[in-house]
Formats: C-alpha cells, structure tokens, sequence
C-alpha cells in the first residue's frame, strides 16, 4: 500500500513538472519574439507598420513605449478587430511579449499580417529608446467661472 501511494505521489511529481510548475496552463504563444535589431528595422518603414500596444495606459505612462501606437488592451483586442487597418504589418507591444504574444495570435488568426511581438522593457534593456509619457496635469476649475463658457 505504501508503495503505491509512492508511486502516486511520484507520478503527480512527474506530471505537474512537465506543466511547467508555475500553475499557468496557458499556452505559449506562436508569435515570434522581434530582437531590438529586427524591431528596429521593422521601425524604419513607419508608413508600413502599425503597433498595437496591449498594456493598461499606466503601464505605458511608468514604462514608457513606442512614439506612435495604437492602444488596446488584450481584453478588448477581439472586440476591436473591425478597427484595425489590414493594410500594414503588425508588431504587438507588452512589458515583455507575453500579452504581446498572445495578442499577434490573435491578429493572425484572424487574418493580419503580422511581424510578432516585443516587450517595450525588454527592448530598452537591449540599447532601445522608449518615450516617456508624461500625463498632462488635471483641469482646474477657473475661480470666476460660471460654468456658461
């Protein structure tokens, strides 16, 4: 009886590591990850490519990005299919490339035309540059405002 206990026990082990251990059962996305070199290059033809950035804004706001973006949180991403122009090779944006990932699956399962993902912090700790956001300050009211204007 121990025995087989045991070998239970050790079987659970052996499949639970094959799982990768990390209790994500997601899978790994098919999108290629793009080097800063090939990222870069892919920059380099602007009127050709589009990114989509996948973070929330303050994620975006604190890490920086990318100067011309458009920005849909992965959550959202399926909804917006019939927003995204079809017209232009597309690299998808998260802090490391996993929601980046995710999110080029998606895009090229439904027919765009797309490059892969990058990390935005992944990229700057290969030598490139990120724009900083800076979020405008809040409106103040005007003191003598009556609210008509």
């Amino acid at each position: 009886m121990k025995r087989l206990i045991l070998m239970a026990l050790l079987a659970t082990t052996v499949a639970f590591g094959q799982q990768g251990g990390t209790g994500s059962h997601a899978p790994k996305s098919q999108a290629k990850v793009l080097t800063r070199a090939e990222f870069d290059a892919l920059l380099a033809k602007p009127d050709q490519l589009l990114i989509i950035d996948v973070r929330r804004p303050d994620e975006v706001k604190d890490i920086g990005g990318f100067p011309v973006y458009l920005s849909i949180q992965i959550n959202q991403l399926e909804k917006s299919l019939a927003w995204i122009p079809r017209d232009r090779t597309i690299v998808a944006v998260s802090n490391h490339a996993a929601r980046g990932g995710r999110a080029a699956d998606i895009l090229a399962k439904n027919g765009f035309r797309v490059a892969g993902a990058i990390g935005a912090q992944t990229y700057e700790q290969e030598g490139g540059t990120l724009t900083k956001i800076v979020a405008p300050p809040p409106r103040q009211a005007n003191a003598g405002s009556n609210g008509n204007d």
